[in-house]
């Protein structure tokens, strides 16, 4: 079972929605924490409420993860303040809405690498250490638009497909080392992934707040499970979805993200 009073959780994406909701629990637990997002404001002040709260260590790394060089900037901060990570949570993300020819290459390609190489590049800084001392968990959030093709949100569907696919990988090669790896895959959850969309709503089922999403994962890192789904509504939709005939399948999604859907 994972301990987490006096140890240390990187939580990315944690000004808000899942990664603030992260953070508070922890630090309820008695974790030290290293908060990276752009918003300096936000963390800063979560950083300070968490610290007077809960008497903990609460650092602050402003970074854009959507960045090449951002996750090499980030292990590098925290090697230089001497802290070792026993908990990474790679939170951070993003969805963009729009036909895959029409929406800038840009827009894309940091979509692809704030949603994929960046959790990639920073599970393969910290793992080190962890490996090293035979101890230590990573949690990569994905969501459940990784388990079909999202027409309109092609690229984010298929970045979170990735994080599923390598993460239940790297969680039975780092079992062996005495590190756990726990893919969490929320639904439609109610954070402002969907206002920087410019919408408020998911496009796909009722919205649940990031606490229960948090207490999933944390459930699943404490049973060492490989993959979790926030809710058991979900869950169910997900195993449908396995076994409905892929063009069938896209076509449903086709109509549900279309625009003249939300009209």
């Amino acid at each position: 079972m994972f301990d987490y009073k006096g140890k240390t959780a990187l939580i990315t994406g944690a000004s808000s929605g899942i990664g603030e909701a992260f953070a508070r629990d922890l630090a309820a637990k008695g974790m030290n924490l290293v908060l990276v997002a752009r918003s300096e404001d936000k963390l800063r002040r979560l950083s300070e409420a968490l610290k007077k709260e809960y008497r903990i260590q609460a650092g602050v790394i402003v970074a854009d993860l959507s960045k090449e060089e951002s996750a090499q900037m980030v292990f590098d901060t925290v090697e230089q303040q001497q802290q070792r990570i026993d908990l990474l949570i790679n939170n951070a993300g993003i969805v963009t809405h729009g036909l895959f020819a029409e929406k800038s290459l840009q827009s894309q390609q940091n979509e692809m690498r704030l949603n994929l190489y960046t959790p990639v590049s920073l599970a393969h800084l910290f793992i080190q250490d962890m490996i090293q001392k035979g101890a230590g968990a990573i949690i990569n959030v994905a969501s459940t638009g990784g388990f079909q093709p999202m027409p309109y949100r092609a690229v984010y569907s298929a970045t979170k497909a990735f994080i599923i696919a390598w993460g239940e990988a790297i969680w039975a090669e780092a079992r062996e080392k005495g590190v756990s790896v726990v893919t969490l895959c929320p639904g439609p959850t109610d954070t402002n992934i969907y206002e920087a969309m410019g919408t408020t709503e998911s496009g796909i089922g009722k919205m649940v707040p990031p606490q229960h999403v948090v207490q999933t994962g944390l459930r699943a890192l404490k049973k060492n499970k490989m993959t979790v789904i926030d809710g058991m509504g979900n869950y169910w939709i997900s195993q449908v979805y396995r076994f409905t005939p892929r063009r069938t399948l896209v076509n449903l999604m086709y109509r549900i993200f279309h625009p003249k859907s939300k009209k």
